[in-house]
């Protein structure tokens, strides 16, 4: 039997599209990523921070980064803030 491709069943299964990974981020003291996944920083091209749902039991707070790695490829980097630990994503 195929499930209906439109199905809870079938979303689950593949995943949210580009879903945030565990990063290894090696930072300056002021925060800016350096390095990601032992990869040098060549530049970094936005930075933004987001504060939400500080009145539930689960708030966001997270620093993004847009930068471009020594190989060419563009990520988006943020740091958890909350969680204190560091994800990447694929950039545009």
């Amino acid at each position: 039997m195929v499930a209906h491709p439109g199905s809870a069943r079938v979303v689950r299964a593949a995943g949210r599209l580009n879903e945030p990974r565990a990063a290894v981020v090696e930072a300056r003291v002021d925060g800016t990523p350096i390095r990601v996944n032992r990869l040098p920083v060549e530049l970094v091209r936005e930075e933004w921070r987001v504060v939400d749902r500080w009145w539930t039991e689960e708030p966001v707070s997270r620093r993004y980064f847009e930068v471009v790695l020594q190989s060419g490829e563009n990520a988006v980097v943020f740091r958890d803030e909350e969680r204190s630990c560091w994800f990447t994503q694929r950039g545009a």
